[in-house]
């Protein structure tokens, strides 16, 4: 008996459309049956990559017969307005984090969706990774004893990237804050229980020329005790994955010959403007070299390292598995290489719908861990401790 395809529509085929790409054009229970864009090329090239319809028009992918489910990856602004459309016409939704900008905005999206008895997930996020998802488990399962203390980090070059103006703006969702927290948050609420009760932070703006937020760094305290760290630099020279094994955030072997590009592109760009080099690179641009086929030598995708500290023992995952220091040796809880990227996000989407399983990142849940964003940009703001609302333990 074959299994049944879900139908879904695509909103949205900038970045995170083409980190999603290799996973939804090789994964078989997926079918992408129409998309929507404003860019003509992009139309132009999911058109002949996949041989359906793609035009600027969200409303008319919501109510095309043929759309199961829709997955909107648009900027963060517009996420509010389109769930609650794409709701309105009887459609599930995969939405990209984050979820919104506000807590209202968010809750507006779970109201939507439970009007119309639809699913709502929120990713993807890199608390799907198969690692991540491991460590819960063994977590879970007792033999580690409480846990006590997590730490969480990451330097990227991700302020120097090229930027829509929207993107180096607070006010409209740019930033790190909004932009990257949201995967550390919520691995460390996942694996710590979810009920973050406390939030100090401070964050850095330290370029005149990219003003928005480039870097965090926050203690988060939890109801049953346990606290975590959690720091990030987009302004980070140093690149974090070289204590990832050499393996980077998609879980691709780092070419280090491939460091400073970023920032040189900038500068060597200064003819035209940086949204136009962004956009020369975008899916179908002339520029484009992404692929629909599946990158070679897949390992597990992370997020920089993280240490989860228990009674008897400290975890840390790894594109691996978790290796796992106990009282008197080391091992490594190994897990078999992806064969596909991002696996976990479309089982827990395609189960939802299909099957009717409980999604792990609901709205709820995204609600949650943008309440502790908006708790960090607060607490750097005021120099107080801030406590988020709307705190929900994981559904697993």
């Amino acid at each position: 008996m074959s299994t049944p395809k879900l139908q879904l529509g695509i909103a949205g085929l900038g970045r995170a459309f083409t980190l999603m790409l290799p996973t939804l054009a090789n994964d078989p229970r997926i079918q992408m049956v129409a998309a929507t864009d404003p860019q003509p090329l992009a139309c132009a090239q999911f058109e002949r990559d996949f041989g359906v319809t793609c035009d600027a028009n969200f409303e008319a992918l919501c109510a095309n017969k043929k759309v199961q489910a829709i997955y909107i990856a648009t900027p963060h602004q517009l996420h509010a307005d389109q769930v609650e459309m794409a709701a309105a016409h009887g459609k599930h939704v995969m939405v990209e984090k984050p979820m919104a900008l506000t807590l209202d905005e968010c809750t507006r999206m779970i109201q939507a969706c439970e009007r119309a008895n639809v699913v709502l997930m929120v990713g993807h996020s890199h608390s799907f990774n198969a690692p991540i998802l491991k460590a819960m488990q063994l977590i879970q399962s007792g033999a580690f004893g409480q846990i006590r203390m997590m730490h969480a980090l990451n330097y990227t070059d991700f302020l120097y990237r090229p930027r829509r103006p929207e993107e180096l703006s607070t006010q409209e969702g740019g930033g790190v804050v909004f932009s990257q927290a949201a995967h550390q948050l919520d691995i460390v609420r996942l694996i710590g229980g979810g009920l973050v009760k406390s939030v100090m932070a401070h964050t850095g703006a330290w370029d005149v020329s990219r003003p928005t937020e480039g870097a965090y760094s926050a203690l988060l305290g939890f109801e049953n005790g346990a606290f975590a760290s959690v720091s990030y630099s987009g302004y980070g020279h140093f690149d974090s994955d070289r204590w990832m094994d050499g393996i980077g955030e998609l879980g691709q072997i780092k070419d280090w010959n491939d460091h400073g590009t970023a920032r040189q592109r900038l500068i060597n760009a200064s003819s035209v403007s940086e949204e136009q080099l962004k956009a020369s690179r975008n899916y179908g641009a002339a520029q484009w070299s992404g692929s629909t086929s599946l990158p070679p030598r897949m390992q597990h995708q992370h997020f920089g390292p993280l240490i989860i500290s228990c009674d008897h023992a400290d975890l840390r995952p790894t594109p691996q598995g978790v290796w796992i220091d106990g009282h008197f040796d080391v091992k490594l809880e190994a897990l078999q290489p992806p064969t596909l990227p991002r696996v976990e996000v479309m089982d827990e989407f395609y189960h939802a719908v299909q099957h009717g399983k409980p999604v792990l990142h609901s709205g709820e849940w995204a609600r949650a861990t943008t309440a502790v964003s908006l708790a960090i940009l607060a607490s750097a703001q005021s120099g107080k401790i801030q406590v988020p609302s709307h705190q929900v333990q994981p559904e697993c």
